[in-house]
């Protein structure tokens, strides 16, 4: 059997947060409230164990370990107390994927119509991998990647099945 392209595992972000806010109005109490500076569009940050995407103009993505879970949703709560804002729990809602190597953009070259060689090292995509939304972003030698959990089995599969050498999955 042959080497696959590179190696798709499961990654299972511990606690995922979603914010949404007016980041022009909420952005620095939303940076404080987090311990991460609010990224520009199609970009995330860290800080230590802490991680926050872009993923629209009014929409943070916030990843952090699991017993801080609590806390954060608190502070985020106060932080935009009085702003039209939403602070959601979305952990159980998404499933994670880790696609590592060398090659991990040319499988993901299959499945999405992004232009990897000019996505940045801290740049963030929505888009759709085989027809189904996701949003993906380059870690280490490789990508990570998360999708709704109902299709998750799914994205599984075509991931791991995109790894293979010989496939053409080229969805256009």
């Amino acid at each position: 059997m042959a080497e696959p392209l590179a190696n798709v595992s499961d990654w299972l972000p511990p606690a995922m947060i979603q914010i949404r806010a007016d980041l022009s109005r909420a952005g620095d109490a939303i940076a404080e409230a987090a311990g991460v500076a609010v990224p520009g569009p199609t970009r995330y940050a860290t800080g230590g164990d802490r991680w926050l995407g872009w993923m629209s103009p009014d929409e943070l993505l916030f990843i952090l370990p699991a017993d801080q879970r609590a806390a954060a949703l608190a502070d985020l709560g106060d932080a935009l107390a009085g702003e039209p804002a939403l602070v959601a729990d979305v952990t159980d809602m998404r499933v994670g994927f880790a696609i590592d190597g060398p090659k991990a953009a040319q499988v993901l070259a299959k499945l999405c119509p992004v232009d990897f060689a000019a996505l940045p090292a801290d740049g963030l995509r929505r888009t759709r991998a085989a027809q189904t939304a996701c949003a993906l972003w380059p870690e280490g030698q490789g990508y990570r990647l998360i999708c709704f959990r109902s299709v998750g089995d799914y994205m599984r599969t075509v991931l791991t099945n995109a790894a293979m050498p010989g496939t053409d999955l080229d969805p256009r």
